[in-house]
């Protein structure tokens, strides 16, 4: 079941970059954020109703829920949206894979969670390779203080990914599921975008193209409804920090996409990198531990 979630939110997660960047353009990020969670979380209250799920949460996790719609569902899209029209998207993709490290401190800081070593090995030898998969990327951008302002922006809306992960983790302790939590998070969190939006005077027309209204519908039902369900329940089965790693393929698919629709080509130092994402994945779950105590068994 954890490989199959997973895998679900990789693919996902990882093709929603190209959808965020079709929505750049006329409509102001936060008028595009808003319609997106706007519209996942009615949908995903009809599906609880259908579903005969319980979705009041109760008073005790309000407080929770309020935090988690302001830091996933509002504050870290913001950042990355803006980040996205600063920097390239792979710089924002090579921050963006911090957040196992973040989510292991993070969760030692203001959670007591132990820190588990395989899990921050993985993520260091993934970071590595990511370094390696957009270094051409960022040789251009070092002197770049426009570029530098990006990677502080994208790096904020990590911090505010995995404060989002941590209280999700702490609402699953409580019994709670992440299909009602996400529900609940992702209309405090349109709700915020709309007033902010109507503070700064933008205009909710959204552009009424098949390009926009098709990453719009692609980023409501799979990135939202279905790839945060996926990945919240993650972190509860398996912990924010290796839940997180996931984050550090993402740009392994968006290049892949990236290859097929943008031309993008691959380089010798590409192919390390994509290699050593693959050993950080079985470093990250103990996968070659586990290997060789099953084949040691299957010999006695």
């Amino acid at each position: 079941m954890n490989l199959l979630l997973y895998a679900i939110t990789v693919l996902i997660w990882g093709t929603t970059w190209i959808a965020i960047k079709w929505q750049l353009g006329a409509v102001p990020p936060p008028v595009s954020i808003a319609w997106r969670f706007w519209i996942a979380a009615l949908l995903m209250f009809a599906l609880a109703r259908i579903m005969r799920r319980p979705i009041w949460p109760p008073r005790d996790a309000w407080r929770y829920l309020a935090a988690q719609g302001l830091a996933l569902f509002c504050l870290n899209f913001l950042c990355f949206y803006y980040a996205e029209q600063l920097v390239p998207s792979g710089l924002v993709a090579v921050v963006f894979s911090t957040a196992p490290l973040l989510n292991s401190i993070n969760g030692r800081l203001f959670m007591g969670r132990p820190l588990q070593p395989s899990a921050i090995a993985g993520a260091l030898l993934g970071l590595v390779g990511i370094v390696c998969l957009f270094v051409q990327q960022m040789a251009g951008h070092l002197g770049d203080h426009t570029a530098w302002l990006g990677l502080g922006v994208a790096f904020l809306g990590t911090l505010c990914f995995s404060a989002g992960n941590l209280l999700s983790s702490r609402m699953q302790s409580m019994g709670l599921h992440p299909f009602a939590t996400n529900s609940w998070a992702m209309l405090i969190g349109a709700a915020v975008l709309t007033l902010g939006s109507l503070f700064a005077g933008y205009s909710f027309a959204v552009e009424p193209s098949a390009r926009y209204l098709g990453a719009l519908a692609y980023l409501v039902v799979f990135g939202s409804v279905i790839g945060f369900t996926a990945y919240l329940m993650l972190v509860g089965r398996m912990g924010p920090e290796r839940a997180a790693y996931c984050t550090v393929l993402f740009p392994i698919v968006a290049l892949a996409a990236s290859t097929l629709f943008e031309g993008y080509r691959w380089s010798a130092l590409a192919v390390v990198g994509l290699l050593l994402v693959v050993a950080g994945n079985l470093v990250a779950f103990d996968l070659t531990r586990r290997i060789f105590e099953r084949r040691r068994a299957a010999r006695t």
